[in-house]
């Protein structure tokens, strides 16, 4: 049986650090989707750019690089996805919310709809999903965010119980602060970031939650944060 990654938003700080690990891993072909290619390279390798993800045609483009085949298993990790925040709700700008809605929560629904008409005439596979710590647990100043990623948490729940039908499971992670460039510039120079979790790790995570698809489904796997153990 044959293995075929999907990795969509594979040129963030998370989408390589993930990329990197599964590039080891036991995947026949990975296809790396995003608006501009990234510098990764191998010779299982193909690269697709998609625009802006949010739109359905861009979506269904995306996936006309995919041959279903009931040879094949997918798997799909999804980090596309954006952020703002930091004000109440009387002071939020009402386009906040709905280009989180957008970038967040539509893009999961679309890459979702047609990842699982794919799975739906091939062997299986498994789709995981980067929501957000706090989707599940509420935070000050962070409504649009929090309210599309609790939707992303929405949808990942509810696909597990409709995809069972067509053997696809899926789960997602909702990691508190990631370490990468960007989180490190606006948390300033004087943070522990020992505490942030590590690109590489989630690829782990991701690899693992794969290997075991067939028994992991409707999960949400809180990433709350590092524990400082000496190596």
């Amino acid at each position: 049986m044959l293995k075929h990654l999907l990795i969509f938003g594979s040129n963030g700080a998370l989408g390589k650090g993930v990329t990197n690990v599964l590039l080891h891993k036991d995947y026949d072909r990975i296809f790396l989707f995003d608006s501009k290619p990234n510098d990764i390279t191998g010779k299982n390798i193909e690269k697709v750019i998609i625009a802006n993800m949010s739109e359905e045609e861009n979506v269904i483009k995306a996936f006309e690089n995919l041959k279903p085949s009931r040879d094949i298993q997918f798997f799909l990790f999804s980090t596309v996805g954006g952020f703002t925040g930091g004000k109440n709700l009387w002071d939020t700008d009402t386009n906040d919310l709905t280009k989180m809605i957008d970038g967040n929560l539509k893009t999961s629904f679309l890459i979702g709809k047609y990842f699982s008409r794919l799975v739906k005439d091939s062997a299986g596979g498994s789709i995981l999903f980067t929501s957000a710590f706090t989707g599940l647990a509420p935070e000050k100043g962070k409504i649009p965010y929090g309210v599309s990623k609790s939707g992303v948490i929405y949808i990942t729940e509810t696909l597990a119980l409709e995809g069972a039908s067509i053997n696809l499971s899926a789960n997602a992670i909702a990691p508190y602060i990631i370490d990468t460039p960007a989180n490190r510039e606006w948390m300033g120079k004087d943070y522990d970031y020992d505490q942030l979790i590590k690109p590489w790790e989630i690829g782990e995570v991701v690899h693992s939650v794969f290997s075991n698809f067939r028994i992991i489904s409707g999960t949400i796997i809180k990433l709350p944060g590092r524990l400082k153990i000496k190596e």
